[in-house]
């Protein structure tokens, strides 16, 4: 493996880290902020990666992904625990919203700063400058793609919660009750539309969004 091939592959593992984690701590701190000690106690608002990581999620698909050549790599973390009745009880059906959009707002948030801080390292005349500038590039599209497939409205991303609590502050108890149906399948429904034609056209703002970004 080439010095330029590690460095590329040290900068997704490290872009992804910071990218999945963070997403799952913003959900935990937005929920602690209505109140909800659950993540707090159980020490997941912690910065420390181990305490995050996910067998699947975060070492084996993104694996895969990267020495299969696929065209972007992505996973999750361990989800971080919320007491969703608590945030009802202190912020209603907006702060369970909230905390259901606090992920997908870091990653596009971190995207945005990655993306401006992109062009003072685009030219790198070292290999730490080298990293630096994969790092920041990676940073961009892999939140890009993390906010744009977590807003997909299947359960059980992050779109689909916000979606019903949406339904249920509305008073759309018909349609809650047909999100409790679907919920079940919520995974079976997603891998089918991840390996089908159909995942091109949902991925689609990614392009957009990178392209706009940098």
């Amino acid at each position: 493996m080439s010095e330029a091939e590690i460095i590329k592959l040290l900068s997704m593992v490290l872009a992804l880290a910071i990218a999945i984690i963070g997403h799952e701590i913003m959900h935990g701190w937005v929920a602690f902020k209505y109140g909800d000690t659950t993540a707090k106690s159980q020490g997941r608002l912690s910065i420390n990666p181990l305490i995050h990581v996910d067998p699947v999620g975060t070492l084996l698909l993104p694996a895969l992904l990267y020495f299969s050549g696929a065209p972007f790599i992505f996973g999750w973390a361990k989800p971080v625990p919320i007491n969703t009745a608590t945030v009802i009880r202190n912020g209603g059906t907006n702060g369970a919203i909230a905390v259901s959009l606090a992920g997908i707002t870091y990653n596009f948030i971190l995207a945005a700063v990655c993306a401006a801080l992109f062009p003072l390292v685009s030219q790198p005349e070292s290999l730490f400058g080298a990293f630096i500038a994969f790092l920041l590039y990676q940073s961009v599209v892999i939140n890009v793609l993390l906010g744009v497939f977590n807003l997909w409205p299947i359960p059980p991303l992050d779109g689909a919660h916000a979606v019903r609590y949406l339904a249920e502050g509305q008073g759309w108890h018909s349609f809650v009750r047909l999100y409790e149906k679907v919920a079940p399948y919520g995974m079976l429904l997603l891998f089918a539309i991840l390996f089908t034609p159909l995942s091109s056209y949902l991925f689609m703002p990614v392009r957009w969004i990178i392209d706009w970004l940098l």
